[in-house]
């Protein structure tokens, strides 16, 4: 944990001298930021960005060193994955999702027909990336990326992605004020990286822009083209949960390892209703993404495209998952390998509810973990004998609400 010096403990003979070495420090930075800012204004030139562009939106930045810790931080809390698709693939994003099938049914018709990835997948990616476009990011990306570009690891990257922002800016597909999202320069409803845009952004609504942050239509036919610009094959499953038999040899599991679906039947495996896989079909790998105790599936080319749009198994199945489940499937069969189950939404917004109504000051009760509630719950779980490990599960949320009123 990094520690701060208090003003207290310093000698105030001392101080000025801190103080006297530290502003030419803060003076350098400054200057080496205005510098790496000319720089790029030379790069933004060759690539056509204007400079009436670069002067009025990137020459004003002032950097903002909070992302260079957000670069640098080591996640102190990995999140397993029966928590994560809980709070993604929950009733409440079934719900909505279904809502926004309808309402979009005839611009989702036609996204389909123009680039072949069904609804249910494109409602699926808008619904886990930005919440049906609730949750888009907050941070400047101009002033994110300006960072990146110009301090920390990976400036080249950075800067690529620093300079696509202004073409977007330049090209008038969307006002810089309206450019905002993550801290690594994501953005918009299905959450874009700038270099991503401008390769495959599509102008769907007609206005002559592409515009991912207002515009719905260009912002889920974005999303097919990017998923039939990885390989999508219509009329192709993602995968399906199975079942594998007792004493089951899985050395051979991985998403890479594809092997013909005649192998599988020839082992064993049948779906996870027990009836038995579908006839021939495309090669399929065997995915255990909680170990050979969890759920089981058997997955094909569509998950690895979905897989292709953020680069995490559990992303992929979050996504896999909730599409079918706007098509009307089941939840998985079986049971993830835990005694402590991951919680949902709106129970996440009933447990820091409770925490509040214990004296926790954790803010608004919105369904959020971060660090005020994870402390919160640590010291709930000290004081029940639990194991104090800031999980907001299902245990501590039953165990506050046995105890509310008490």
């Amino acid at each position: 944990m990094k520690k701060t010096i208090s003003r207290k403990t310093i000698p105030v003979r001392i101080l000025p001298l801190l103080l006297g070495l530290a502003m030419p420090s803060v003076q350098a930075s400054s200057r080496d930021f205005a510098a790496c800012l000319d720089r790029l204004r030379f790069q933004a030139t060759q690539r056509g960005i204007s400079k009436a562009t670069f002067d009025t939106h990137a020459a004003r930045i002032e950097p903002d060193l909070s992302v260079l810790e957000l670069l640098d931080a080591q996640p102190e809390f990995k999140t397993p994955i029966w928590d994560y698709l809980a709070g993604l693939v929950d009733e409440e994003r079934v719900e909505d999702g279904r809502a926004m099938l309808e309402q979009w049914r005839d611009v989702l018709r036609q996204v389909e027909g123009r680039f072949g990835v069904d609804p249910a997948t494109v409602v699926a990616v808008w619904g886990v990336e930005s919440n049906f476009g609730r949750t888009l990011g907050q941070r400047p990306l101009l002033v994110s990326l300006g960072t990146l570009a110009c301090m920390g690891r990976r400036q080249e990257y950075f800067r690529g992605e620093f300079l696509s922002t202004l073409k977007i800016i330049d090209e008038g597909h969307i006002a810089a004020e309206r450019l905002t999202g993550s801290w690594a320069g994501a953005f918009g409803q299905t959450q874009f990286m700038p270099s991503t845009f401008l390769q495959l952004a599509v102008d769907f609504d007609g206005d002559g822009r592409r515009d991912l942050v207002d515009s719905v239509p260009d912002s889920l036919a974005s999303t097919a083209n990017f998923l039939h610009r990885g390989g999508w094959r219509s009329g192709e499953a993602w995968g399906f949960e199975v079942k594998l038999p007792p004493g089951f040899d899985t050395s051979g599991a991985g998403r890479r390892n594809k092997r013909p679906m005649s192998m599988w039947v020839g082992r064993g495996v049948k779906l996870a209703n027990g009836e038995p896989l579908p006839a021939g079909g495309p090669d399929r790998a065997l995915l255990l993404p909680a170990g050979e105790n969890g759920p089981a599936f058997l997955v094909g080319k569509n998950f690895d495209v979905i897989y292709g749009y953020n680069a995490a198994e559990s992303y992929a199945l979050a996504i896999a998952h909730l599409s079918d489940r706007l098509r009307g499937g089941e939840v998985f069969r079986t049971p993830w390998p835990t005694d402590d189950p991951g919680i949902s939404r709106a129970e996440r917004r009933d447990l820091q509810r409770l925490l509040i109504e214990r004296g926790h000051d954790i803010g608004t009760a919105d369904g959020m973990i971060g660090t005020k509630t994870r402390q919160a719950i640590v010291q709930e779980q000290k004081t029940l004998g639990h194991e104090p490990n800031g999980r907001a599960g299902w245990r501590i949320l039953e165990a506050l609400r046995s105890m509310e009123g008490k």
